[in-house]
């Protein structure tokens, strides 16, 4: 299938782009050239020229100089530029999001949906700006005031993952840059065109406003050179991650030698608990969008089933019928359901987590299938599968980035809860029940132990005012909402004695001078 890239020109997309920008577009002729592939018909969109780590230097540099006056820019202020960017946004939302789908294989309206929570993300950012609060404490000494505020804390690394290619720099980025911090971004390899737009929308504002270069960087290249770079940093304050496990573990480790800050957003193996007081025909529906949305390549996407046995099989029977109306295919078509996996690399992985699966003595109930014809011929396109497996087996506790749902039976809610949090990733839960002793159960301490937890909804779909993360191995970060902004801050606690006597905490009595 052919698609038209005229498009691209309107987001300053070249067939060769440079990969670097610090208040200038950087491209050195030694640089290594790094092709984007559309995983909807296997075809080079464009090449990019990655950073070398000259490159890198000078990025530092120019953000190290840009914080030094952007912290000094009353926060209002910031949040105003971010409303900019937020406006500028919204006049390319069509076209950014048809390029998210082009260069990762989301459907449309989920390519356009990304942008648009990068547009809330902004209008959330310009609120914030006014309301950076601090605490005032009440002192033990007489005469004396204690208080909180929060500080800007300078460079933050923001690395992204390839499933949300531009929203999740908006929940770091944004939020940082109203906190008065500065951003250097690594995006993946595998989604460099959609980073390079952004920035160019980024830029746009910034150079109206007169602001200085540098408060947003960008730097496409090898996470083992670049990226690697940036861990190791100490001029990075701070790094925040969105990817794998076990990539986050280096990222940990690596930034923790040096004693630097870190927020990791890791992987999900998130569960609906089905009872037999839920309304089917709603679970459903959440199941649908939950696994086979976005081609189960979210960290929230919904990965098991854990289904009370008195409704076991009426629910799987609809189910069935409900993956064999999915329409499979090109996800820039208006009638598709589900497009293609990222690239090769994922179908090859769904394949060995299904080969596992029957060797641990699962079953598929449906799907699993690599699709083949000539609007397939990227190799990246299979048919999301239902597999009944029990939740002990050890690829059920492994998360594949892919459309595989493993469904398990149940007697009681809390057999259901243990085999819920019977797994080392903690970030999106889900109950479908209209008992409230059931719903309560699971939103108590005993119940699910993922940092989201929801009711009559699915694992998918988080609202940006609520804080995004998760416990246990998706890393305990969060990013977005509520308080998430103190994770881009510092914290000061001031003490100022207005009187004209010294007295001393607890009491303490030091000499008579």
């Amino acid at each position: 299938m052919k698609i038209d890239l005229a498009f691209l020109n309107e987001l300053g997309i070249n067939d060769k782009n440079a990969g670097v920008y610090c208040g200038q577009w950087l491209q050195s002729p030694n640089a290594p050239l790094l092709e984007s592939v559309s995983p909807i018909n296997g075809e080079t969109i464009a090449s990019v020229y990655q950073a070398t780590p000259e490159d890198y230097e000078l990025v530092i540099q120019k953000a190290q100089q840009a914080f030094k006056i952007w912290r000094n820019i009353p926060a209002p202020q910031r949040g105003e530029t971010v409303r900019l960017i937020g406006a500028e946004l919204r006049k390319y939302k069509h076209l950014l999001g048809k390029l998210v789908t082009l260069e990762m294989g989301k459907l449309l309206p989920e390519g356009e949906g990304e942008v648009q929570e990068m547009i809330d993300i902004a209008d959330f950012a310009l609120g914030l700006s006014r309301q950076l609060y601090g605490l005032t404490i009440a002192s033990e000494r007489e005469n004396h005031r204690l208080y909180e505020q929060w500080h800007p804390l300078g460079i933050v690394g923001v690395i992204t993952a390839f499933n949300f290619p531009v929203a999740v720099w908006s929940w770091n980025a944004l939020i940082a840059a109203i906190a008065g911090d500065v951003v250097i971004w690594k995006p993946s390899s595998v989604t460099p065109l959609t980073a390079i737009a952004v920035q160019k929308i980024a830029n746009k504002v910034l150079k109206e406003q007169g602001l200085p270069e540098g408060i947003f960087n960008l730097l496409i290249g090898q996470g083992s050179t670049i990226g690697q770079k940036l861990l190791d940093d100490p001029r990075v304050p701070l790094i925040s991650f969105t990817g794998s496990i076990p990539m986050g573990r280096q990222v940990a480790e690596q930034v923790a030698k040096r004693l630097g800050k870190t927020i990791l957003e890791l992987g999900g193996n998130n569960a609906i608990i089905i009872t037999e007081n839920a309304n089917l025909d709603m679970v459903i529906r959440a199941v649908l969008f939950g696994a086979v949305g976005t081609s189960g390549q979210r960290c929230t996407t919904t990965r098991r089933l854990i289904i009370h046995d008195s409704v076991y099989d009426t629910f799987i029977k609809k189910l069935i019928s409900a993956y064999k109306q999915v329409k499979i295919g090109n996800p820039l078509e208006s009638n598709i359901i589900m497009g293609p996996l990222v690239k090769k690399g994922a179908v090859n992985d769904m394949l060995a987590a299904l080969e596992k699966l029957k060797t641990e003595g699962g079953k598929i109930l449906y799907g699993g299938e690599v699709l083949e014809g000539k609007e397939y011929k990227s190799g990246c396109y299979v048919t999301p599968c239902i597999a009944e497996a029990e939740n002990n087996y050890e690829i059920v506790q492994h998360e594949t980035f892919a459309p595989i749902l493993y469904v398990t039976k149940y007697s009681s809610l809390d057999e259901a809860i243990q085999m819920h949090n019977d797994v080392p990733q903690g970030l999106s839960s889900a109950i479908f029940s209209s008992n409230l002793h059931e719903v309560e159960k699971f939103l108590g301490p005993q119940g699910s132990d993922c940092g989201i937890a929801n009711v009559n909804i699915g694992t998918s779909g988080a609202e940006i005012g609520g804080a995004f993360g998760g416990e246990k191995d998706t890393g305990g970060g969060r990013e977005s909402g509520s308080d998430a902004w103190k994770g881009y801050m510092r914290r000061q606690t001031v003490t100022i004695n207005w009187g004209d006597k010294l007295p001393l905490a607890q009491g303490i009595k030091f000499g008579d001078f």
